[in-house]
């Protein structure tokens, strides 16, 4: 429990000394997401520091939400939340839904982040509609600072860590699709505010490349969990 407290009884107000915390709630989405690892969970939550990620991560274990094991190839700690932590899902869940509903899009398009965007795309990311075989899709932001603005993913069913990989740098694969837009744009599709027919009609993304990855791109690409709710406000 905080230090601070509410000094209720209260199921709720106690609930929220726990989860109240700064970055708390964050951790469980991450966790909830499917990172296990330190630096995944340092991937998903960019502007955390690494000693403060440590500190909840071992608030929340002491408290019996998560537990932690021993990756059996390196001996690194892996994360996982317990049945407490699990029954947290819906609850995680409602909190987004309510916010994809009811929070103007303006307050979402103020905090623009093309590193946490790439790996939410790359997680979301759905291999099914794609040829099966390896394929690189490159992704440039034109309005963001050259060290941040090329990213590549490579989807590989054969990868065995996993089907879909991100890089920073190029790993000198063929490019099968080029996608350029602004970082602002590809958010809006990302939350569900625009279509990627949209976002070609109004010129603002441009495709290159195999015609089957164009056309399929909406239902290829890893869009938030939340991108299916309406807004209830204006976007």
């Amino acid at each position: 429990m905080t230090d601070w407290g509410y000094k209720q009884f209260c199921p709720v107000a106690m609930a929220s000394e726990v989860l109240g915390t700064r970055w708390t709630i964050l951790v469980i989405r991450e966790l909830l997401s499917g990172s296990h690892r330190f630096n995944d969970l340092r991937r998903g939550l960019p502007h955390i520091s690494p000693a403060l990620l440590s500190k909840r991560l071992r608030e929340l274990e002491e408290l019996g939400v998560v537990g932690r094991e021993r990756d059996p190839e390196t001996g690194n700690p892996l994360y996982c939340l317990t049945e407490a932590g699990e029954e947290l899902r819906p609850v995680i869940m409602a909190m987004g839904c309510w916010g994809q509903r009811w929070l103007e899009a303006q307050l979402s398009m103020k905090n623009l982040d093309p590193s946490l965007l790439m790996w939410d795309m790359r997680r979301n990311l759905d291999p099914a509609p794609l040829p099966p075989q390896r394929v690189t899709i490159q992704f440039l932001y034109h309005d963001v600072t050259p060290g941040r603005a090329k990213w590549w993913l490579i989807v590989d069913e054969s990868n065995e860590d996993g089907a879909v990989d991100l890089c920073r740098k190029d790993p000198g694969h063929d490019v099968d699709l080029y996608v350029v837009s602004d970082l602002r744009t590809m958010t809006a599709i990302w939350m569900g505010l625009m279509t990627v027919a949209e976002a070609l009609d109004s010129g603002k993304l441009r495709l290159t490349g195999a015609r089957q990855l164009q056309a399929s791109m909406q239902n290829w690409l890893g869009l938030s969990v939340f991108a299916g709710e309406s807004k209830r406000v204006s976007a």
